[in-house]
């Protein structure tokens, strides 16, 4: 393993990102030297397959990626996990010599952030908003977790049916209804999930008005910047268990660490470094 790993985010509006300070901080608890790139494609006149192509080029030995090109990137990878091929989309790429190798580390930090604050507990029936790269990876998580019904919604409802035939074709067993309307589909739900950006810095607001959270169990919010959004406050005040985006995070970087570098990590150590 070369001591010297560069990294690098391929995102719009990620200057918030505490991905960098996540693997840089990893580096210095393992012994590795990592620098770590703010990747905007627009801010460097590029599309998202220049960026790519930059950072190939420039020797990076990956990137993470996130909103709005998880589905972009699986495009230009080689993916060997068949469950990864079913989401249909990455968050993070390994340059290896034959090529690009997508992984996606959403789905694994989410069940992983599921459990911590839920146990095994079943998720039940759950509403989610959002059916974007990120949404997908949840969404396969929760037939992981033995959610009994899925429920999604997206103002691009040819994508929310898009991801409902996947899922269907993953999990015949598990519902799946794709709805057009936020009230409807969170009537009766155990479990209420954002995957959209809104609620994260720079959008501002809540997928789901206040009063739709009544009678539901849990909830979780893929955002994580800010950790307490206006949704997660909302499922509070209705005494909701809020499982925090801030926990997917945490996961999805160990599991990305983990792909980048094969070195292992303490996690706990990791975990306080970044408080």
């Amino acid at each position: 393993m070369d001591l010297d790993i560069k990294l690098g985010l391929i995102g719009d509006n990620i200057a918030q990102s505490q991905a960098p300070r996540l693997h840089q901080l990893a580096g210095k608890i393992t012994g590795l030297s990592v620098s770590y790139d703010r990747l905007v494609p627009r801010d460097m006149g590029l599309n998202f397959d220049g960026v790519f192509a930059l950072a190939r080029d420039q020797g990076f030995r990956g990137l993470n990626i996130t909103y709005p090109y998880k589905k972009t990137a699986f495009a230009c990878v080689s993916v060997p996990d068949p469950l990864v091929r079913a989401i249909g989309a990455v968050n993070t790429v390994v340059f290896e010599p034959d090529g690009p190798v997508g992984f996606n580390t959403d789905y694994t930090g989410f069940v992983a952030a599921y459990r911590k604050e839920m146990g095994q507990v079943t998720p039940g029936v759950v509403c989610m908003v959002g059916t974007g790269g990120a949404g997908r990876a949840v969404a396969f998580g929760l037939i992981a977790l033995g959610a009994e019904g899925i429920r999604l919604m997206d103002l691009d409802r040819t994508k929310a049916e898009t991801l409902a035939t996947a899922l269907r074709q993953a999990s015949p067993k598990t519902e799946v209804v794709v709805f057009d309307n936020v009230d409807e589909a969170a009537r009766g739900a155990s479990g209420l999930i954002n995957c959209t950006p809104i609620g994260m810095v720079g959008y501002d607001g809540t997928p789901m008005p206040a009063h739709v959270m009544q009678g539901a169990a849990w909830a979780f919010d893929a955002v994580y910047t800010p950790i307490d959004t206006r949704f997660l406050q909302d499922a509070k005040a209705a005494g909701l268990q809020v499982i925090s985006g801030y926990e997917l995070f945490f996961g999805q970087g160990i599991d990305a660490w983990h792909i980048f570098t094969n070195a292992p990590i303490d996690a706990a150590a990791l975990r306080q470094a970044l408080q």
